[in-house]
């Protein structure tokens, strides 16, 4: 009896609640804390291949239960967060606070309004979105390659479980619209083979190091052909789906609200990309009047180069007169290179603190080049030992206007992008998280004020490239009537094409792939003006607050002094800055 009496009691003991480790820790510290838990919780061995690593393991499941079993632990995360007392931590910890809420709740939103079940866009998805950094990966030893065709059929099983989400989409009715899918297939071109060798995934095992022993090269190739040649068929079972049940499910209107649940979605998608709580209908007025406004300003340039005829015709003449467009790819690249070079120059006078990694020029891949936007940035890294790169499109040099590079180059190298993302990804003292976050309206609403900078800065050497200037900020200002448009009002594709393509000199392919980009990425769009908007005010609030106490650099310094942050968090942030700034000046 007397064992039964300690076995019980030790099972009690066992049983009890343990004392929390972190009860008595700091606020700031059960913070860290937690957000490494949520770090961890996020980690998968897929991961790794970013990383310049060949994964090992399992792969995290994406199936329908595992996202929702996801959200449930993601939600209880934000409860956890929720819980730590503000008032008790510093300025940078609340900010911390609020993006990682920020970040899991989207995270959230996203799976609850099921829109895993659409992994795709315009520019690519599930398909091909390894193609971009599996490159990097080491193919020197033996090890390597055996690592390899390890992991790779975690990746094929990770393309059935998409396959799955694709079919339970169609049940549904959670499907992509059919300009959408029919880029999906033109971009999955390449992984559709015949011969499991010309697959792409093929390619590293096709040369391999003459140092490798006979038998390990056999042993290699004979796993590679059994491994690749799998993953051949399953790629040509996606496509032939896609192109089938998928397509036939698919819908002509382009909206989002066209799915169950969708028109709710897209507000929510406002919120989240605006970082401000705005509605559908007060952005799409609000894109109207800044329409109306550069319009007014595009015009003032035609009369400057004594443009005699209608505007219809001065956009024609934009479009088609060979002076405004490169001859060959090397043409265009050569003159990014220079206006980024020339936009450097210009930095000092107006930043107090300079990124450290440099940035190179290179052309959009060939495989996503027909579909893609003009140009982007590419986050460089000192870990990776990349540099960043600024992607210049030069695919159909008649789409590509030189008049808009200034203005390109300037949003997506410097100073735009690369300086932008390179000085967060340096902050020190930060959480990791804080130094990778994007929150789109502030980086993207950075980018379009830095085209602004442009004037400033003496880029736009004539009145071509300053309507080209104009041309970009009114293709932002389209966005948010032509965004709205689609998935809120139920505009047809071809409206949202002759709005963009009557306000704007884009080319027409450019105007193509930038509604189909809308249609398939809801709400991202409308974030790029809404932000620059918002930084303007606010600069010119500082302007007229401070007078001649205001500094651009110590200005720009604030703006970007705590990486990616919400609107109302970067407003607060510039409040203070004047408070000091007046209060240092009264001493």
């Amino acid at each position: 009896m007397k064992n039964v009496f300690l076995a019980v009691l030790v099972l009690l003991v066992s049983c009890s609640p343990k004392q929390d480790k972190t009860d008595s820790a700091t606020p700031h510290n059960r913070l860290i804390s937690l957000f490494d838990t949520i770090e961890k919780f996020d980690q998968s061995s897929a991961d790794s291949v970013s990383r310049g690593l060949h994964p090992k393991g399992a792969w995290s499941s994406i199936s329908e239960a595992a996202q929702q079993q996801r959200a449930d632990s993601l939600e209880k995360f934000i409860n956890k967060v929720k819980t730590i007392d503000e008032a008790s931590l510093d300025e940078q910890d609340r900010i911390s606070k609020q993006l990682m809420i920020m970040d899991l709740q989207d995270q959230v939103d996203r799976i609850r309004f099921r829109m895993y079940l659409i992994p795709f866009n315009a520019e690519g998805g599930f398909y091909n979105s390894m193609g971009y950094s599996f490159s990097r990966l080491p193919f020197k030893t033996v090890d390597d390659y055996n690592g390899y065709l390890g992991w790779l059929p975690n990746y094929e099983k990770r393309l059935r479980e998409n396959l799955d989400l694709l079919k339970q989409g169609v049940k549904d009715g959670i499907v992509a619209p059919k300009v959408i899918v029919n880029n999906t297939l033109a971009l999955m071109k390449p992984y559709v083979v015949s011969d499991y060798t010309q697959l792409m995934f093929y390619t590293p095992l096709a040369t391999l190091p003459e140092s490798m022993d006979e038998t390990d090269r056999q042993s290699v190739l004979q796993k590679a052909e059994a491994v690749v040649s799998s993953l051949q068929r399953t790629y040509q079972e996606i496509y032939d789906y896609i192109g089938s049940d998928y397509l036939q499910a698919a819908r002509e209107q382009p909206g989002i609200s066209f799915v169950p649940g969708g028109k709710e979605y897209y507000e929510n998608r406002v919120h989240h990309f605006s970082t401000l709580p705005l509605t559908p209908d007060s952005v799409h007025h609000l894109g109207l009047a800044e329409v109306a406004r550069i319009r007014a300003a595009m015009e003032e340039i035609i009369k400057q180069v004594n443009f005699k005829d209608s505007f219809a015709d001065f956009l024609k003449f934009l479009r088609t007169d060979p002076q405004f467009y490169a001859k060959t790819p090397q043409e265009l690249l050569n003159y990014a290179s220079w206006l980024s070079k020339k936009a450097e120059a210009g930095l000092p006078k107006l930043f107090d603190k300079l990124y450290s990694l440099p940035f190179t020029v290179e052309p959009v891949p060939d495989a996503i080049a027909p579909t893609y936007t003009g140009g982007r940035y590419v986050p460089g890294s000192w870990d990776g030992k990349r540099a960043g790169i600024y992607w210049v499109n030069t695919y159909n040099l008649k789409s590509r206007t030189l008049y808009t590079l200034p203005a390109l180059t300037l949003h997506e190298a410097v100073p735009g992008h690369h300086l932008q993302i390179m000085l967060a990804a340096e902050l020190k003292d930060l959480p990791r998280f804080r130094t990778r976050y994007y929150i789109s309206a502030f980086g993207e609403g950075w980018g379009l004020y830095s085209e602004y900078l442009g004037e400033e800065m003496g880029m736009y050497a004539t009145p071509y490239d300053m309507f080209g200037r104009y041309t970009y900020e009114m293709w932002r200002a389209c966005r948010l009537v032509v965004d709205t448009g689609i998935h809120y009002k139920g505009w047809t594709r071809d409206q949202a094409l002759n709005y963009l393509a009557g306000n704007t000199a884009l080319s027409m392919h450019e105007v193509t792939t930038e509604i189909d980009r809308y249609i398939g990425w809801p709400g991202q769009a409308l974030s790029y003006k809404i932000g620059e908007i918002k930084i303007k005010a606010l600069r010119k609030k500082a302007e007229e607050t401070l007078g001649d106490q205001f500094k651009i650099g110590a200005f720009h310094q604030v703006i970007l002094q705590n990486g990616s942050v919400p609107l109302t968090v970067l407003e607060a942030q510039i409040d203070a800055y004047i408070e000091r700034t007046l209060t240092a000046n009264k001493q």
